[in-house]
């Protein structure tokens, strides 16, 4: 039985968050100057995806009620989660101002977090579609889906953590410890110092 592993292929590298969140955004603020919501969703979305984590099911089925955003609170609950189950994921302050800022600038009754013009909740294949856009825009590869997003935030929050797997399991809601680890395999500090050392000592 073969062993499912992350390649670096699997998810954005730092210039790469860089260039698709600069599209994004230029493109959010051209929209909010037109008075226009679509590129501002389009805008949340991805920053959500990269703030939290959250499969592209997840996503879609996110309601507004689900995100807590009171005073100290930076945080969404996921209902449908894989297998079914419930929990709950933490987020950035500056997360929850983007997501804030969102919820007062749509013009949509639904209570789904992201809504199409057609819809009340958008489909994983409608945010597939505006994940594909964004990164197009951005100069991405095409082999990249929007899943690779989830992959971006796990790899960024294992080295924001100092390499502290437990925590990216539980934000991941990872049922063990042997799927994340997946992320320690291709991210380790200590063997790309160990094949330095190497060098240094041929030199």
């Amino acid at each position: 039985m073969s062993t499912w592993i992350i390649t670096p292929d699997k998810y954005l590298h730092e210039d790469q968050i860089i260039a698709l969140r600069k599209v994004t955004e230029a493109a959010m603020l051209k929209a909010k100057s037109k008075g226009r919501q679509i590129a501002v969703r389009d805008y949340t979305v991805i920053e959500v995806a990269l703030g939290t984590g959250l499969r592209v099911s997840e996503l879609s089925n996110l309601k507004v009620e689900d995100i807590q955003l009171g005073r100290g609170q930076n945080s969404l609950v996921v209902r449908q989660g894989k297998g079914g189950k419930i929990g709950v994921v933490q987020f950035s302050t500056r997360l929850k101002n983007i997501i804030l800022d969102y919820l007062n600038y749509r013009g949509s009754d639904s209570p789904y977090l992201f809504y199409s013009e057609r819809s009340k909740q958008i489909q994983a294949s409608g945010l597939q579609k505006i994940f594909k856009n964004c990164a197009r825009n951005a100069g991405l590869h095409k082999r990249y889906s929007i899943h690779c997003l989830r992959h971006t935030y796990a790899t960024e929050l294992y080295k924001a953590s100092d390499y502290n797997l437990r925590l990216v399991q539980q934000q991941l809601r990872h049922s063990s410890i042997q799927t994340t680890s997946v992320y320690s395999a291709v991210i380790n500090p200590d063997l790309e110092k160990a094949v330095e050392a190497m060098d240094s000592k041929e030199n």
